[in-house]
């Protein structure tokens, strides 16, 4: 996991040099000529984050309406939603889950534009799509997802942002500051700070993770890393929601970490910090925002868009460092495989 984690720089330079990047441009052009009206994304596990993230960059970025499909809809009670002006996206790292290969083939059946976003383009999601995006993440050793989350976030991203320009080709300001995200996310990962953090919850009995917009993605996967790798009981609730009942469970024996970037997310996450102090609660920050008074995991400040792609790394770092603290195996967690087959 260790190994995995600290690729995620190079995985970036990787996706963003030409021979991936021009593939996933001319994806999204052909995306723009189609004109989906709206656009639904199945994933499940650590891509259903990523596809959440691609939700709100849909509706942000492209003013079109975005979802997560429930596949049990399809595979199970036999459903047939009429997806003829929609773009259908499966995410899934192995493009082995059969659920996921099902909704695109009854998408497709049902005249949808589909598209595959995988780790894996010889994979039976990427030959049920009609188009496919290599993440190009390489073999990730560890159970646990890590590098594979933040290339298909990155994916994304790239894919969202050519169907905006509608070419596929980004603005120039655009690529200086996607150059600029390899080093931040070294600098990122240089931070002793998630590591140092960890004995603060070695005993803890359970969590909670909480972010607005982009951040909630981020809050959720941090909460499943938690989970899958040390086995702590973690929450993630968007700051919105977490004001709307379950903020009555945090006290001072419930750890709340708390994603806080600089723009409108962050920013909204002004009205939740506060309740939590009444609270008493114990939290950490991790974002770009200067938050008075709290423990905090600074992340260096960039667009809100791209904040995922760096905010989640010391989360993974923690997550990491928690489980070897409380003598766990992070690379093999109990009962999990690294391709899990539903339907």
């Amino acid at each position: 996991m260790a190994a995995d984690i600290d690729e995620q720089p190079a995985g970036y330079e990787r996706l963003l040099a030409a021979e991936y990047a021009a593939p996933i441009a001319r994806v999204a052009a052909a995306i723009a000529e189609r004109r989906p009206r709206h656009v639904v994304f199945t994933a499940r596990g650590t891509s259903d984050h990523a596809a959440l993230y691609g939700a709100y960059l849909t509706e942000i970025r492209l003013g079109l309406p975005a979802g997560l499909a429930s596949p049990s809809t399809m595979t199970l009670f036999g459903a047939r939603p009429d997806l003829s002006d929609a773009l259908v996206v499966g995410v899934s790292q192995s493009g082995g889950s059969p659920d996921l290969t099902e909704v695109l083939r009854v998408a497709r059946e049902s005249g949808a534009l589909t598209l595959a976003v995988t780790n894996a383009p010889d994979s039976p999601l990427a030959g049920a799509a009609e188009l496919s995006v290599d993440i190009a993440a390489g073999h990730e050793r560890a159970v646990a997802a890590t590098k594979t989350y933040t290339a298909e976030l990155l994916a994304l991203l790239l894919l969202v942002e050519g169907i905006r320009a509608g070419d596929g080709r980004l603005p120039d300001e655009e690529h200086r500051a996607l150059a600029a995200l390899p080093g931040l996310a070294a600098r990122t990962l240089d931070d002793p700070t998630p590591t140092q953090l960890a004995p603060r919850y070695r005993f803890a009995a359970q969590l909670v993770t909480t972010g607005r917009g982009y951040a909630y993605p981020t809050a959720r996967e941090a909460a499943l890393k938690l989970m899958e790798t040390s086995y702590l009981p973690a929450l993630a609730f968007s700051g919105a929601d977490l004001l709307h009942g379950p903020l009555a469970m945090t006290d001072p024996d419930v750890p709340v970490l708390a994603v806080v970037g600089s723009g409108p997310g962050g920013q909204a996450m002004g009205e939740v910090l506060p309740r939590l102090g009444e609270r008493r609660a114990d939290v950490v920050v991790v974002g770009s925002a200067e938050v008075e008074g709290a423990t905090r995991i600074a992340v260096p400040e960039v667009d809100e868009r791209y904040a995922p792609l760096l905010d989640i790394l010391p989360l993974q770092r923690l997550a990491l460092a928690l489980a070897l603290a409380r003598g766990e195996n992070p690379d093999a967690p109990r009962g999990l495989k690294k391709v899990t087959a539903t339907m």
